[in-house]
C-alpha cells in the first residue's frame, strides 16, 4: 500500500498496469458511456450520439472541484498493453500546451509562471540534455506556433491570453534572442483566457481560438447596438455582440497579423487546435457550457468548417434550444453544425493532436493502427456530480474520417472521489513518434512510448 494525504490506497492502483480492451468489450452507448471515473481504464471505448443527449436539469447542476493530491513517489498512469510513460520533468508551475520543433525540442507554455519553456531530450529517452527559459515577461501564454511551417522555422509564435507575439528563432534556440514583436492585439481575455494558435499547411493563414467570456453571454444584452437585424446583415452567421463580441470563435489572420476575419463562430471555447495531416482540416476542441445537468450538453472534438455556426449560446449539439435562452433567437434553428465527435458532458477537453507524422518510419512509434487518429486530453470536471475526465482518450478514424468513438488511453490520475494527482493538459507527437503529455496537477511532463515485445 501506499499512503497519500491520509489515503490508503493500492500501490497496483498508481502503476502503468496493462489493461487492453477485450475482443467481446462492448462499446459504451448513450447512457452507459455517462459514467464516472471508476469506468475508465485503457481500452474502454464509447460512442456519444446527438439523440443521447438527455433533457436539461434531469440532475442539478453542482459545484464538485476535484482536490489536488501530491504525486505518489513512482506513480505511473495506466496505458494499454505494451505502452510506457517516463517522466521528463516534474514541479513546473502550470504546464499547458506543448509544440515539438522541427528539431524534436519541446516547447511549454507554462502559463501561470507567464513564460516557456524548452526541453532537448537525450535521443530515445526521456531525460532532458539540456532545458531553459526560451521566453518569460509573457501573459499568460497558452499556444504556441512555429513559422513558416516545415524544417526551417524562423519565428515561433506565442498566443498570450490578450495578444499574439512572436520571436526571432533558429532551429535549436533554447532562449530568445530578442525582444518579441506584437502581432495581434486587444484580444479580450477575462474568463476563459487559453488562446490556441495553429497554421494552415501552406502557412498563408494563422487562426486563433478565443474562448466566451462568460458561460451563457449572461452579460451581452439582449440585442446589439443598432439592432438585432442590421448586426445579422453586417456580421458572420450567428457572431456574439457586446461584452462577446470576437469571442467564441475561431479567428483567422495573415502571418504578419493583419486582415483579420472570423471563421467560425459558437464555439464556447475552443481551447486547443490541430491540422489534421491527411486532410489539411482544422481541428479544434470545446468545452461546452455549465449548469444544464450532469450529462448536458456534451463536449466535443470538431473540424472547424469556414462560416460555420456551433451553437453557444442559443443552441447546443444541432438544434437543441438552451432554455435560458428560450425564443431569443429563433433565426438560428436548424442552423447549427453538428460536431464530429461528442465526448461527455464536463470532461473539459484542452489539447488535441493527431497521430500522423509522415516522416516517421512505418516500424516504429505506436503500433499502425493508430496512425491518423487523435488524441484528446481531457482535464477533467468539476459541473458534475460523478467525477469524469482527468485522462487522455483516443479519437478513432478511418480513411481520415472520424468514427464518432473515442477509446481511454492513459488514464489512472483519480485517486479517490475527492481527489486526483492529475489533471492532462497538452498532447504533441515527438519526432521519434512518442507521445508527450503535460498535466498541470503536479506540474509533471511524460513521454509515453510503444515497446509491444520488442526490446
Amino acid at each position: 500500500m501506499i499512503r497519500l494525504a491520509g489515503l490508503a490506497i493500492p500501490a497496483l492502483f498508481l502503476t502503468s498496469a496493462a489493461f487492453a480492451q477485450q475482443a467481446d468489450q462492448p462499446v459504451l452507448k448513450g447512457p452507459a458511456a455517462f459514467g464516472d471515473w471508476h469506468a475508465d481504464r485503457p481500452g474502454v471505448r464509447r460512442l456519444i450520439k446527438p439523440e443521447d443527449l438527455p433533457k436539461p436539469y434531469v440532475t442539478k447542476s453542482v459545484s464538485n472541484s476535484a482536490g489536488l493530491a501530491d504525486m505518489p513517489a513512482g506513480a505511473k498512469p495506466q496505458l494499454p498493453r505494451g505502452f510506457s510513460a517516463e517522466l521528463i520533468a516534474s514541479g513546473i508551475d502550470n504546464p499547458r500546451a506543448v509544440r515539438v520543433a522541427p528539431n524534436g525540442d519541446l516547447f511549454v507554455a507554462d502559463s501561470e509562471a507567464n513564460q516557456v519553456r524548452v526541453y532537448r531530450l537525450a535521443k530515445d529517452s526521456a531525460k532532458p540534455t539540456e532545458d531553459g527559459i526560451f521566453a518569460g515577461n509573457l501573459n499568460q501564454p497558452y499556444g504556441i506556433a512555429f513559422y513558416p511551417p516545415g524544417n526551417d522555422p524562423q519565428w515561433v509564435y506565442v498566443a498570450n491570453s490578450d495578444s499574439i507575439v512572436r520571436f526571432a528563432y533558429r532551429s535549436g534556440d533554447l532562449k530568445a534572442s530578442r525582444e518579441p514583436e506584437v502581432i495581434v492585439a486587444n484580444i479580450p481575455s477575462n474568463h476563459h483566457w487559453t488562446r490556441d494558435i495553429v497554421f494552415s499547411p501552406d502557412g498563408k493563414t494563422l487562426y486563433l481560438s478565443v474562448g466566451s467570456g462568460s458561460n451563457i453571454a449572461e452579460d451581452m444584452g439582449k440585442a446589439p447596438d443598432g439592432g438585432l437585424d442590421a448586426w445579422v446583415k453586417s456580421q458572420p452567421l450567428a457572431a456574439s455582440w457586446g461584452s462577446e463580441e470576437g469571442r467564441a470563435d475561431v479567428q483567422a489572420f495573415d502571418p504578419d497579423g493583419k486582415n483579420g476575419r472570423i471563421v467560425a463562430t459558437g464555439l464556447r471555447n475552443c481551447s486547443g487546435m490541430t491540422i489534421q495531416p491527411a486532410t489539411g482540416a482544422l481541428w479544434c476542441v470545446v468545452n461546452e457550457r455549465d449548469a444544464l445537468g450532469d450529462n448536458v450538453p456534451f463536449e466535443y472534438a470538431t473540424s472547424v468548417k469556414d462560416g460555420a455556426y456551433y451553437g453557444w449560446p442559443w443552441y447546443y449539439i444541432g438544434d437543441h434550444e438552451d432554455p435560458r435562452h428560450k425564443g431569443a433567437r429563433p433565426d438560428l434553428a436548424g442552423k447549427a453544425t453538428i460536431p464530429d465527435v461528442l465526448m461527455q458532458a464536463h470532461s473539459a477537453p484542452l489539447n488535441i493532436a493527431f497521430y500522423d507524422r509522415k516522416d516517421l518510419p512505418a516500424d516504429s512509434g505506436f503500433p499502425r493502427e493508430y496512425r491518423g487518429d487523435a488524441f484528446v486530453a481531457l482535464h477533467g470536471s468539476w459541473n458534475r456530480g460523478n467525477r469524469t475526465g482527468y485522462k487522455v482518450v483516443r479519437l478513432l478514424f478511418k480513411d481520415g474520417k472520424p468514427t464518432g468513438e473515442y477509446e481511454d488511453f492513459m488514464t489512472g490520475f483519480v485517486v479517490s472521489n475527492g481527489e486526483v494527482w492529475g489533471r492532462p493538459v497538452g498532447v504533441a507527437v515527438a519526432a521519434d513518434g512518442a507521445l508527450i503529455v503535460t498535466e498541470d496537477g503536479n506540474g509533471t511532463i511524460w513521454r509515453v512510448t510503444y515497446d509491444g515485445g520488442r526490446s
